[in-house]
Protein backbone atom coordinates (compact mmCIF):
# COMPACT_ATOMS: atom_id res chain seq x y z
CA UNK A 1 0.00 0.00 0.00
CA UNK A 2 1.47 3.26 -0.83
CA UNK A 3 1.42 5.90 1.92
CA UNK A 4 0.57 9.15 1.35
CA UNK A 5 3.24 11.95 -0.11
CA UNK A 6 3.49 14.25 2.50
CA UNK A 7 2.22 12.92 6.10
CA UNK A 8 0.98 14.92 8.70
CA UNK A 9 3.40 15.59 11.66
CA UNK A 10 1.76 13.77 14.77
CA UNK A 11 -0.49 15.09 16.95
CA UNK A 12 0.83 15.49 20.14
CA UNK A 13 -0.77 13.22 22.27
CA UNK A 14 -0.15 13.96 25.95
CA UNK A 15 0.11 12.17 29.32
CA UNK A 16 -2.49 9.50 29.80
CA UNK A 17 -4.14 6.92 31.54
CA UNK A 18 -6.42 3.79 30.90
CA UNK A 19 -9.83 2.93 32.14
CA UNK A 20 -9.95 -0.01 30.30
CA UNK A 21 -6.90 -2.28 29.75
CA UNK A 22 -7.18 -5.83 27.95
CA UNK A 23 -11.23 -5.48 29.08
CA UNK A 24 -12.56 -8.43 27.07
CA UNK A 25 -16.10 -7.32 25.90
CA UNK A 26 -18.89 -9.39 23.66
CA UNK A 27 -22.56 -8.61 22.01
CA UNK A 28 -24.98 -9.06 24.24
CA UNK A 29 -28.55 -9.45 22.42
CA UNK A 30 -30.25 -5.85 21.47
CA UNK A 31 -33.94 -6.32 19.79
CA UNK A 32 -32.64 -5.14 16.59
CA UNK A 33 -30.38 -8.41 16.23
CA UNK A 34 -27.32 -6.36 17.12
CA UNK A 35 -24.88 -7.18 20.33
CA UNK A 36 -23.76 -4.18 22.88
CA UNK A 37 -21.57 -4.06 25.56
CA UNK A 38 -22.43 -1.67 27.97
CA UNK A 39 -19.54 -0.04 30.43
CA UNK A 40 -21.36 1.91 33.22
CA UNK A 41 -19.51 4.84 34.06
CA UNK A 42 -21.69 7.22 36.29
CA UNK A 43 -21.20 7.40 40.24
CA UNK A 44 -18.07 6.21 41.47
CA UNK A 45 -17.32 3.88 38.42
CA UNK A 46 -14.90 6.80 36.20
CA UNK A 47 -12.71 7.52 39.23
CA UNK A 48 -12.99 3.68 40.35
CA UNK A 49 -11.20 2.85 36.61
CA UNK A 50 -9.38 5.96 37.28
CA UNK A 51 -7.42 4.68 40.49
CA UNK A 52 -7.50 1.29 39.92
CA UNK A 53 -6.64 0.50 36.29
CA UNK A 54 -5.03 4.15 35.51
CA UNK A 55 -3.31 4.55 39.03
CA UNK A 56 -4.47 7.96 39.52
CA UNK A 57 -4.01 9.19 43.03
CA UNK A 58 -3.95 13.09 42.34
CA UNK A 59 -7.67 13.81 44.10
CA UNK A 60 -7.80 17.02 41.81
CA UNK A 61 -7.99 15.18 38.94
CA UNK A 62 -10.68 12.16 40.54
CA UNK A 63 -12.68 15.55 41.36
CA UNK A 64 -12.53 16.59 37.57
CA UNK A 65 -13.80 13.42 36.27
CA UNK A 66 -16.54 13.95 38.63
CA UNK A 67 -18.52 16.24 36.20
CA UNK A 68 -18.97 16.25 33.09
CA UNK A 69 -17.40 20.15 33.28
CA UNK A 70 -14.68 19.02 35.03
CA UNK A 71 -13.66 15.98 32.66
CA UNK A 72 -13.79 18.23 29.65
CA UNK A 73 -11.62 20.59 31.02
CA UNK A 74 -9.09 18.17 31.85
CA UNK A 75 -9.25 15.29 29.03
CA UNK A 76 -8.32 16.13 25.40
CA UNK A 77 -8.94 12.67 23.97
CA UNK A 78 -9.91 9.23 24.22
CA UNK A 79 -7.69 6.54 22.92
CA UNK A 80 -9.84 3.46 21.68
CA UNK A 81 -8.08 -0.06 20.63
CA UNK A 82 -10.25 -2.63 19.65
CA UNK A 83 -8.90 -6.60 18.66
CA UNK A 84 -10.90 -8.92 17.05
CA UNK A 85 -10.82 -12.25 15.20
CA UNK A 86 -12.66 -11.32 12.67
CA UNK A 87 -10.82 -7.97 11.42
CA UNK A 88 -13.37 -7.73 8.61
CA UNK A 89 -16.22 -6.20 11.07
CA UNK A 90 -16.59 -2.78 12.36
CA UNK A 91 -17.08 -2.22 15.89
CA UNK A 92 -18.92 1.36 16.60
CA UNK A 93 -17.61 2.88 20.16
CA UNK A 94 -20.21 5.19 21.76
CA UNK A 95 -19.55 7.78 24.30
CA UNK A 96 -22.63 9.01 26.41
CA UNK A 97 -22.95 11.97 28.52
CA UNK A 98 -26.03 11.69 31.23
CA UNK A 99 -28.18 14.47 30.88
CA UNK A 100 -29.40 17.39 33.98
CA UNK A 101 -32.93 17.59 32.71
CA UNK A 102 -33.14 14.01 31.15
CA UNK A 103 -30.32 11.45 32.42
CA UNK A 104 -30.17 9.30 28.94
CA UNK A 105 -31.73 11.87 26.68
CA UNK A 106 -30.37 15.29 27.16
CA UNK A 107 -26.86 14.44 27.02
CA UNK A 108 -24.12 14.42 24.36
CA UNK A 109 -23.55 11.40 22.69
CA UNK A 110 -20.27 10.30 20.47
CA UNK A 111 -20.31 7.68 18.03
CA UNK A 112 -17.04 6.50 16.20
CA UNK A 113 -16.65 3.38 14.15
CA UNK A 114 -13.83 1.33 14.97
CA UNK A 115 -11.46 -1.59 12.85
CA UNK A 116 -11.22 -4.38 15.44
CA UNK A 117 -7.50 -4.90 14.09
CA UNK A 118 -5.73 -3.67 16.98
CA UNK A 119 -4.76 0.59 16.35
CA UNK A 120 -5.36 3.23 18.07
CA UNK A 121 -8.04 5.75 17.57
CA UNK A 122 -8.26 8.86 19.12
CA UNK A 123 -11.37 10.96 19.66
CA UNK A 124 -10.18 14.35 20.44
CA UNK A 125 -12.83 16.00 22.57
CA UNK A 126 -12.30 19.49 20.73
CA UNK A 127 -13.60 18.31 17.62
CA UNK A 128 -16.89 18.12 19.18
CA UNK A 129 -19.71 21.03 20.16
CA UNK A 130 -21.01 20.33 23.35
CA UNK A 131 -24.05 21.36 25.22
CA UNK A 132 -24.62 23.03 28.50
CA UNK A 133 -26.90 20.62 29.28
CA UNK A 134 -24.15 17.69 30.03
CA UNK A 135 -24.18 16.55 33.94
CA UNK A 136 -21.75 13.34 34.05
CA UNK A 137 -20.05 10.68 32.19
CA UNK A 138 -22.25 8.63 31.91
CA UNK A 139 -21.42 5.61 29.84
CA UNK A 140 -19.71 3.99 27.00
CA UNK A 141 -20.86 0.85 24.57
CA UNK A 142 -19.43 -1.13 22.15
CA UNK A 143 -21.90 -1.86 19.87
CA UNK A 144 -21.37 -4.96 16.85
CA UNK A 145 -23.94 -5.92 14.12
CA UNK A 146 -24.62 -8.85 15.13
CA UNK A 147 -24.56 -10.72 18.67
CA UNK A 148 -21.81 -12.64 20.73
CA UNK A 149 -19.05 -10.77 18.89
CA UNK A 150 -16.07 -11.12 21.09
CA UNK A 151 -13.28 -8.12 21.09
CA UNK A 152 -10.77 -7.19 23.67
CA UNK A 153 -10.33 -3.35 24.21
CA UNK A 154 -8.21 -0.49 25.82
CA UNK A 155 -9.65 3.04 26.41
CA UNK A 156 -7.02 5.53 27.10
CA UNK A 157 -7.80 9.16 28.38
CA UNK A 158 -5.33 11.46 26.86
CA UNK A 159 -4.64 14.86 29.26
CA UNK A 160 -4.55 18.47 28.70
CA UNK A 161 -1.96 20.28 29.08
CA UNK A 162 -1.05 21.07 32.77
CA UNK A 163 -2.61 17.41 33.75
CA UNK A 164 0.17 14.59 34.45
CA UNK A 165 -0.67 10.72 34.63
CA UNK A 166 1.81 8.17 37.14
CA UNK A 167 3.62 5.63 34.60
CA UNK A 168 1.02 2.80 33.70
CA UNK A 169 2.28 -0.44 35.60
CA UNK A 170 2.78 -3.68 33.60
CA UNK A 171 0.23 -6.31 34.15
CA UNK A 172 2.04 -9.93 34.68
CA UNK A 173 0.81 -13.29 33.85
CA UNK A 174 -1.42 -15.05 36.18
CA UNK A 175 -0.31 -18.07 37.52
CA UNK A 176 -3.20 -20.06 38.49
CA UNK A 177 -0.73 -23.27 39.47
CA UNK A 178 1.35 -21.66 41.77
CA UNK A 179 1.30 -21.51 45.35
CA UNK A 180 -0.02 -17.79 45.43
CA UNK A 181 -3.28 -18.49 43.89
CA UNK A 182 -3.67 -21.02 45.85
CA UNK A 183 -3.32 -19.67 48.94
CA UNK A 184 -6.16 -17.51 47.82
CA UNK A 185 -8.55 -20.42 48.12
CA UNK A 186 -7.54 -21.61 51.10
CA UNK A 187 -8.28 -18.04 53.08
CA UNK A 188 -11.33 -17.78 50.95
CA UNK A 189 -12.62 -21.13 53.20
CA UNK A 190 -14.67 -18.93 55.74
CA UNK A 191 -16.33 -21.77 57.02
CA UNK A 192 -16.73 -25.80 56.76
CA UNK A 193 -19.68 -25.35 59.05
CA UNK A 194 -21.86 -28.57 58.87
CA UNK A 195 -21.12 -29.88 55.65
CA UNK A 196 -23.49 -32.88 55.99
CA UNK A 197 -25.99 -31.83 53.18
CA UNK A 198 -23.42 -30.44 50.59
CA UNK A 199 -21.09 -33.54 51.31
CA UNK A 200 -24.76 -36.48 50.74
CA UNK A 201 -24.90 -34.00 47.24
CA UNK A 202 -21.17 -34.74 46.21
CA UNK A 203 -21.37 -38.42 46.95
CA UNK A 204 -24.78 -38.32 44.90
CA UNK A 205 -23.09 -36.52 41.80
CA UNK A 206 -20.34 -39.12 42.12
CA UNK A 207 -22.63 -42.02 41.79
CA UNK A 208 -23.68 -40.37 38.51
CA UNK A 209 -27.13 -39.62 40.15
CA UNK A 210 -28.82 -36.37 38.60
CA UNK A 211 -27.96 -33.03 40.68
CA UNK A 212 -29.51 -29.45 40.36
CA UNK A 213 -26.97 -27.17 41.55
CA UNK A 214 -28.71 -23.50 41.88
CA UNK A 215 -27.72 -19.68 41.99
CA UNK A 216 -29.58 -16.88 43.91
CA UNK A 217 -27.65 -13.33 44.22
CA UNK A 218 -26.95 -10.01 42.43
CA UNK A 219 -25.47 -9.20 39.30
CA UNK A 220 -22.55 -10.76 39.73
CA UNK A 221 -24.47 -13.97 39.54
CA UNK A 222 -26.36 -12.68 36.68
CA UNK A 223 -22.80 -12.74 35.05
CA UNK A 224 -21.49 -8.75 35.13
CA UNK A 225 -18.20 -8.20 34.11
CA UNK A 226 -18.15 -12.12 32.73
CA UNK A 227 -17.68 -12.28 28.64
CA UNK A 228 -19.15 -13.76 27.31
CA UNK A 229 -21.90 -13.50 30.57
CA UNK A 230 -23.41 -16.40 30.33
CA UNK A 231 -20.44 -18.52 29.45
CA UNK A 232 -18.10 -16.81 31.81
CA UNK A 233 -20.45 -15.84 35.00
CA UNK A 234 -18.70 -17.55 38.33
CA UNK A 235 -22.30 -19.59 38.46
CA UNK A 236 -21.77 -21.28 34.95
CA UNK A 237 -18.10 -21.76 35.86
CA UNK A 238 -18.02 -22.98 39.10
CA UNK A 239 -21.12 -25.72 37.41
CA UNK A 240 -18.67 -26.45 34.74
CA UNK A 241 -15.90 -27.00 37.32
CA UNK A 242 -18.61 -29.52 39.61
CA UNK A 243 -18.74 -31.84 36.78
CA UNK A 244 -15.43 -32.05 35.97
CA UNK A 245 -14.65 -32.90 39.44
CA UNK A 246 -18.16 -34.70 40.98
CA UNK A 247 -19.98 -35.64 38.43
CA UNK A 248 -21.27 -35.10 34.80
CA UNK A 249 -25.58 -35.63 35.34
CA UNK A 250 -25.44 -31.81 36.67
CA UNK A 251 -28.53 -29.21 35.76
CA UNK A 252 -27.67 -25.81 36.37
CA UNK A 253 -30.27 -23.07 37.34
CA UNK A 254 -28.60 -19.73 37.35
CA UNK A 255 -30.90 -16.71 39.18
CA UNK A 256 -29.00 -13.61 39.37
CA UNK A 257 -30.71 -10.02 39.04
CA UNK A 258 -28.41 -7.21 39.09
CA UNK A 259 -29.10 -4.71 41.58
CA UNK A 260 -31.41 -6.30 44.12
CA UNK A 261 -31.06 -7.60 47.52
CA UNK A 262 -32.21 -10.23 49.08
CA UNK A 263 -35.29 -8.37 49.99
CA UNK A 264 -36.00 -9.70 46.22
CA UNK A 265 -34.25 -12.81 46.03
CA UNK A 266 -36.25 -14.29 48.97
CA UNK A 267 -39.63 -12.86 46.93
CA UNK A 268 -38.88 -14.30 43.42
CA UNK A 269 -37.08 -17.45 45.01
CA UNK A 270 -40.67 -19.51 43.53
CA UNK A 271 -40.47 -17.88 40.24
CA UNK A 272 -36.67 -17.77 39.35
CA UNK A 273 -35.16 -20.70 41.06
CA UNK A 274 -38.01 -23.75 41.52
CA UNK A 275 -39.59 -22.34 38.41
CA UNK A 276 -43.10 -22.31 39.98
CA UNK A 277 -42.53 -25.73 41.53
CA UNK A 278 -41.12 -26.97 38.51
CA UNK A 279 -37.25 -27.33 40.03
CA UNK A 280 -36.11 -28.59 43.45
CA UNK A 281 -32.46 -27.67 44.01
CA UNK A 282 -29.98 -29.91 45.61
CA UNK A 283 -27.68 -27.01 46.20
CA UNK A 284 -28.42 -23.48 45.99
CA UNK A 285 -25.53 -20.89 46.22
CA UNK A 286 -26.28 -17.87 47.62
CA UNK A 287 -24.55 -14.58 46.72
CA UNK A 288 -25.97 -10.99 48.34
CA UNK A 289 -22.90 -9.92 50.42
CA UNK A 290 -22.50 -6.89 48.19
CA UNK A 291 -26.16 -6.12 47.69
CA UNK A 292 -27.74 -6.20 51.03
CA UNK A 293 -27.12 -2.53 51.63
CA UNK A 294 -30.45 -1.58 49.80
CA UNK A 295 -32.29 -4.36 52.19
CA UNK A 296 -34.49 -2.35 54.88
CA UNK A 297 -34.31 -4.75 57.05
CA UNK A 298 -31.02 -5.11 57.67
CA UNK A 299 -30.59 -9.02 57.38
CA UNK A 300 -33.66 -10.21 58.27
CA UNK A 301 -34.40 -10.83 54.57
CA UNK A 302 -31.39 -12.72 54.05
CA UNK A 303 -31.95 -14.76 57.03
CA UNK A 304 -35.39 -15.47 55.63
CA UNK A 305 -34.11 -16.56 52.07
CA UNK A 306 -31.87 -18.77 53.97
CA UNK A 307 -34.02 -20.45 56.18
CA UNK A 308 -36.47 -20.87 52.74
CA UNK A 309 -33.91 -22.87 51.17
CA UNK A 310 -32.98 -24.98 54.09
CA UNK A 311 -36.78 -25.77 54.19
CA UNK A 312 -37.12 -27.44 51.10
CA UNK A 313 -36.15 -30.65 52.08
CA UNK A 314 -33.64 -32.35 54.65
CA UNK A 315 -31.31 -33.13 52.17
CA UNK A 316 -31.32 -29.55 50.13
CA UNK A 317 -27.72 -27.91 50.75
CA UNK A 318 -26.60 -24.51 51.14
CA UNK A 319 -23.59 -23.16 50.60
CA UNK A 320 -23.14 -18.85 51.20
CA UNK A 321 -20.94 -16.91 49.09
CA UNK A 322 -19.37 -13.27 49.88
CA UNK A 323 -18.47 -11.64 47.05
CA UNK A 324 -16.83 -7.73 47.15
CA UNK A 325 -16.63 -4.54 45.61
CA UNK A 326 -12.77 -2.90 44.55
CA UNK A 327 -12.80 -1.11 47.40
CA UNK A 328 -12.47 -4.33 49.66
CA UNK A 329 -16.18 -3.85 50.80
CA UNK A 330 -18.98 -6.10 51.36
CA UNK A 331 -21.30 -7.17 54.55
CA UNK A 332 -19.99 -10.19 55.72
CA UNK A 333 -19.35 -9.23 59.03
CA UNK A 334 -23.46 -8.56 59.20
CA UNK A 335 -24.54 -11.89 57.19
CA UNK A 336 -21.76 -14.38 58.01
CA UNK A 337 -23.49 -14.42 61.51
CA UNK A 338 -26.56 -16.19 59.63
CA UNK A 339 -23.96 -18.75 58.23
CA UNK A 340 -22.13 -19.34 61.63
CA UNK A 341 -25.96 -19.96 63.60
CA UNK A 342 -27.42 -22.12 61.03
CA UNK A 343 -23.24 -23.91 60.83
CA UNK A 344 -23.71 -23.60 56.73
CA UNK A 345 -20.05 -23.33 54.45
CA UNK A 346 -18.65 -20.56 53.31
CA UNK A 347 -16.71 -18.53 51.18
CA UNK A 348 -14.68 -14.99 51.61
CA UNK A 349 -13.78 -13.67 48.19
CA UNK A 350 -12.63 -10.71 49.77
CA UNK A 351 -10.84 -12.90 52.42
CA UNK A 352 -8.97 -14.51 49.15
CA UNK A 353 -7.91 -12.19 47.41
CA UNK A 354 -8.08 -8.59 49.02
CA UNK A 355 -4.73 -9.39 51.52
CA UNK A 356 -2.00 -9.83 48.00
CA UNK A 357 -3.40 -7.18 46.01
CA UNK A 358 -1.37 -5.14 48.84
CA UNK A 359 1.84 -7.36 48.26
CA UNK A 360 4.28 -6.50 45.32
CA UNK A 361 4.57 -9.01 42.97
CA UNK A 362 7.19 -10.95 44.03
CA UNK A 363 5.90 -10.95 47.56
CA UNK A 364 2.84 -13.20 46.81
CA UNK A 365 0.56 -10.91 44.60
CA UNK A 366 -0.95 -12.86 42.12
CA UNK A 367 -3.01 -9.95 40.09
CA UNK A 368 -3.91 -6.55 40.40
CA UNK A 369 -7.26 -5.30 41.26
CA UNK A 370 -7.79 -3.97 37.48
CA UNK A 371 -6.91 -7.81 36.43
CA UNK A 372 -9.79 -8.93 39.23
CA UNK A 373 -12.68 -6.25 38.94
CA UNK A 374 -14.19 -5.27 35.58
CA UNK A 375 -15.09 -2.17 37.28
CA UNK A 376 -15.97 -1.00 40.86
CA UNK A 377 -18.91 -3.72 41.43
CA UNK A 378 -18.29 -6.65 39.28
CA UNK A 379 -15.23 -9.31 38.33
CA UNK A 380 -13.65 -9.49 35.15
CA UNK A 381 -13.89 -13.00 33.46
CA UNK A 382 -10.52 -14.22 35.65
CA UNK A 383 -12.77 -12.78 38.89
CA UNK A 384 -15.41 -14.88 37.96
CA UNK A 385 -13.00 -17.66 37.36
CA UNK A 386 -11.41 -17.05 41.39
CA UNK A 387 -14.80 -17.11 42.62
CA UNK A 388 -15.42 -20.60 40.89
CA UNK A 389 -12.21 -22.10 41.90
CA UNK A 390 -12.76 -20.43 45.68
CA UNK A 391 -16.54 -22.61 45.93
CA UNK A 392 -14.90 -26.04 44.21
CA UNK A 393 -12.13 -25.77 46.59
CA UNK A 394 -14.74 -25.77 49.79
CA UNK A 395 -16.37 -28.32 47.96
CA UNK A 396 -13.09 -30.16 47.02
CA UNK A 397 -12.10 -29.67 51.20
CA UNK A 398 -15.78 -31.22 52.12
CA UNK A 399 -15.57 -34.04 49.77
CA UNK A 400 -12.53 -35.43 51.51
CA UNK A 401 -13.96 -35.01 55.32
CA UNK A 402 -15.32 -37.56 56.94
CA UNK A 403 -19.02 -37.98 56.86
CA UNK A 404 -20.67 -36.14 60.10
CA UNK A 405 -24.44 -36.05 60.75
CA UNK A 406 -26.42 -32.97 59.58
CA UNK A 407 -27.78 -30.58 62.30
CA UNK A 408 -31.04 -29.35 63.36
CA UNK A 409 -31.01 -26.12 61.66
CA UNK A 410 -35.19 -25.25 62.98
CA UNK A 411 -33.49 -25.47 66.89
CA UNK A 412 -31.45 -22.32 66.70
CA UNK A 413 -31.92 -18.88 67.34
CA UNK A 414 -32.49 -16.81 64.58
CA UNK A 415 -29.88 -14.04 64.01
CA UNK A 416 -32.45 -11.59 63.12
CA UNK A 417 -35.54 -13.35 62.95
CA UNK A 418 -38.12 -15.28 60.64
CA UNK A 419 -40.67 -12.45 59.12
CA UNK A 420 -40.18 -13.67 55.70
CA UNK A 421 -39.85 -16.81 55.62
CA UNK A 422 -42.80 -18.07 53.62
CA UNK A 423 -42.71 -14.85 51.28
CA UNK A 424 -44.77 -15.33 48.31
CA UNK A 425 -45.12 -13.61 45.33
CA UNK A 426 -48.39 -12.45 44.23
CA UNK A 427 -48.77 -10.96 40.35
CA UNK A 428 -51.44 -10.56 37.58
CA UNK A 429 -50.74 -14.22 37.03
CA UNK A 430 -48.92 -16.03 39.38
CA UNK A 431 -50.58 -16.97 42.52
CA UNK A 432 -53.12 -14.13 41.97
CA UNK A 433 -55.53 -15.86 44.44
CA UNK A 434 -53.91 -14.58 47.09
CA UNK A 435 -55.24 -11.08 45.46
CA UNK A 436 -58.85 -10.24 46.70
CA UNK A 437 -61.36 -7.39 44.90
CA UNK A 438 -58.44 -6.26 42.99
CA UNK A 439 -59.54 -3.20 41.09
CA UNK A 440 -56.86 -1.82 38.75
CA UNK A 441 -58.17 1.62 38.13
CA UNK A 442 -55.75 3.35 35.61
CA UNK A 443 -53.65 0.68 36.35
CA UNK A 444 -54.30 -1.04 33.86
CA UNK A 445 -51.90 -1.67 31.12
CA UNK A 446 -48.85 -4.55 31.33
CA UNK A 447 -45.28 -2.83 30.82
CA UNK A 448 -43.17 -4.98 28.71
CA UNK A 449 -40.32 -2.38 29.08
CA UNK A 450 -38.74 -4.62 32.03
CA UNK A 451 -35.46 -5.37 33.63
CA UNK A 452 -34.47 -8.21 31.76
CA UNK A 453 -31.52 -10.66 33.01
CA UNK A 454 -29.69 -13.79 31.45
CA UNK A 455 -31.06 -16.99 32.90
CA UNK A 456 -28.82 -20.46 33.27
CA UNK A 457 -26.43 -20.65 30.31
CA UNK A 458 -28.57 -18.93 28.11
CA UNK A 459 -27.33 -15.67 26.59
CA UNK A 460 -31.13 -14.26 25.88
CA UNK A 461 -32.36 -11.97 28.33
CA UNK A 462 -35.63 -12.64 30.24
CA UNK A 463 -37.73 -10.29 31.63
CA UNK A 464 -38.24 -9.87 35.09
CA UNK A 465 -41.94 -9.64 36.18
CA UNK A 466 -43.87 -9.72 32.81
CA UNK A 467 -46.97 -10.07 34.76
CA UNK A 468 -47.04 -7.04 36.02
CA UNK A 469 -50.08 -4.07 36.52
CA UNK A 470 -49.16 -0.39 34.27
CA UNK A 471 -50.04 2.81 35.08
CA UNK A 472 -49.62 4.88 32.10
CA UNK A 473 -52.73 7.84 31.93
CA UNK A 474 -55.50 8.13 34.32
CA UNK A 475 -56.30 8.96 38.23
CA UNK A 476 -57.88 5.91 39.45
CA UNK A 477 -56.40 3.95 41.97
CA UNK A 478 -55.06 0.86 41.89
CA UNK A 479 -56.98 -0.96 44.87
CA UNK A 480 -56.93 -4.39 46.30
CA UNK A 481 -57.51 -6.23 48.92
CA UNK A 482 -54.52 -8.84 50.85
CA UNK A 483 -54.91 -11.30 53.62
CA UNK A 484 -51.59 -11.62 55.37
CA UNK A 485 -49.52 -11.06 58.05
CA UNK A 486 -46.60 -9.15 56.23
CA UNK A 487 -46.62 -7.08 52.72
CA UNK A 488 -44.30 -5.87 50.25
CA UNK A 489 -44.72 -4.17 47.42
CA UNK A 490 -42.61 -4.77 44.22
CA UNK A 491 -42.32 -1.52 42.14
CA UNK A 492 -40.66 -1.15 38.82
CA UNK A 493 -37.82 1.81 38.85
CA UNK A 494 -37.12 3.75 35.58
CA UNK A 495 -34.69 6.12 34.05
CA UNK A 496 -37.31 8.01 32.36
CA UNK A 497 -38.20 11.49 32.62
CA UNK A 498 -42.04 10.09 31.92
CA UNK A 499 -41.82 8.24 35.67
CA UNK A 500 -44.03 9.75 38.32
CA UNK A 501 -44.63 9.02 41.72
CA UNK A 502 -47.45 7.13 43.52
CA UNK A 503 -48.66 7.27 47.29
CA UNK A 504 -49.60 3.90 48.65
CA UNK A 505 -51.85 3.45 51.93
CA UNK A 506 -52.27 0.48 53.59
CA UNK A 507 -55.87 0.79 55.42
CA UNK A 508 -56.10 4.25 54.84
CA UNK A 509 -52.97 5.20 56.26
CA UNK A 510 -50.77 6.33 53.79
CA UNK A 511 -47.24 4.39 54.36
CA UNK A 512 -44.55 5.50 51.40
CA UNK A 513 -44.31 7.27 48.11
CA UNK A 514 -43.12 5.19 45.09
CA UNK A 515 -40.68 7.02 43.53
CA UNK A 516 -39.79 5.18 40.23
CA UNK A 517 -37.21 7.23 39.02
CA UNK A 518 -35.09 7.47 42.56
CA UNK A 519 -32.14 4.72 41.38
CA UNK A 520 -32.36 6.11 37.89
CA UNK A 521 -32.32 2.77 35.92
CA UNK A 522 -34.66 0.21 34.55
CA UNK A 523 -34.92 -2.30 37.69
CA UNK A 524 -37.25 -3.82 40.46
CA UNK A 525 -37.44 -2.54 43.67
CA UNK A 526 -38.94 -4.25 47.05
CA UNK A 527 -40.54 -2.35 49.37
CA UNK A 528 -42.15 -3.13 53.10
CA UNK A 529 -45.69 -2.23 53.26
CA UNK A 530 -46.79 -3.93 56.37
CA UNK A 531 -45.20 -6.30 59.09
CA UNK A 532 -47.21 -7.76 61.82
CA UNK A 533 -48.09 -10.76 64.06
CA UNK A 534 -51.70 -11.83 62.87
CA UNK A 535 -53.06 -12.59 59.37
CA UNK A 536 -55.60 -10.48 58.49
CA UNK A 537 -57.43 -8.58 55.64
CA UNK A 538 -55.34 -5.20 54.30
CA UNK A 539 -56.64 -2.77 51.45
CA UNK A 540 -54.21 -1.62 49.69
CA UNK A 541 -54.70 1.12 47.19
CA UNK A 542 -51.87 3.24 45.10
CA UNK A 543 -52.72 6.29 43.17
CA UNK A 544 -50.79 8.57 40.88
CA UNK A 545 -50.06 11.77 43.11
CA UNK A 546 -51.26 15.29 41.73
CA UNK A 547 -49.80 16.26 38.38
CA UNK A 548 -48.25 12.95 37.54
CA UNK A 549 -51.60 11.64 36.07
CA UNK A 550 -50.05 11.46 32.65
CA UNK A 551 -46.57 9.85 34.02
CA UNK A 552 -45.68 6.13 34.54
CA UNK A 553 -45.53 4.20 37.03
CA UNK A 554 -45.49 -0.15 37.15
CA UNK A 555 -46.70 -2.37 40.49
CA UNK A 556 -44.87 -5.01 39.66
CA UNK A 557 -46.04 -7.37 42.31
CA UNK A 558 -46.45 -8.23 45.96
CA UNK A 559 -44.27 -10.08 48.28
CA UNK A 560 -47.20 -12.07 50.67
CA UNK A 561 -46.83 -13.45 54.19
CA UNK A 562 -49.74 -15.18 55.03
Amino acid sequence: MAGPKAPKDPTAKGSSFYICRQKEVAGNPTPDGRGVQFIYLDGSRLTTFARMVGNITDETMIKNLQTAEGFLGMVAGIGVTVEAEDQAQTVDYVFQMYGKKDTYGSGDVIRVSCKPDGMEKIIWLDDYQWCDENAVVGQMRFEFDRPERIATVDVKLYLREGFTAPEQEERTAIDVNGEAYQAILKRSLMNMGNYARVKKVLDRAKRGEEVTIAFIGGSITQGAGATPIHLKAYAYQTWERFRASFGENVKLIKAGVGGTPSEFGMIRFERDVLREGKVSPDLVVIEFSVNDEGDETKGLCYESLVRKCLALSEDTAVILIHAVFADDWNLEERLGPVGERYEIPMVSVRQGVVPQFYLKPDTGRVLTKSQFFYDVYHPTNMGHTIMADCLIYLMQQIDKAPAMEPNDWRSKEPVFGTTFEKVELADKAWKSELLMDLEPGSFCETDQDLQRVEMDDVLAPVPELPNNWQHVSGSEPFTVRIRCKSLLIICKDTGSADGGKATVKVDGEEVLTLDPRAVGWTHCTPLILHRGEETKDHLVEVRMIPGDEEKKLTILGFGVVR
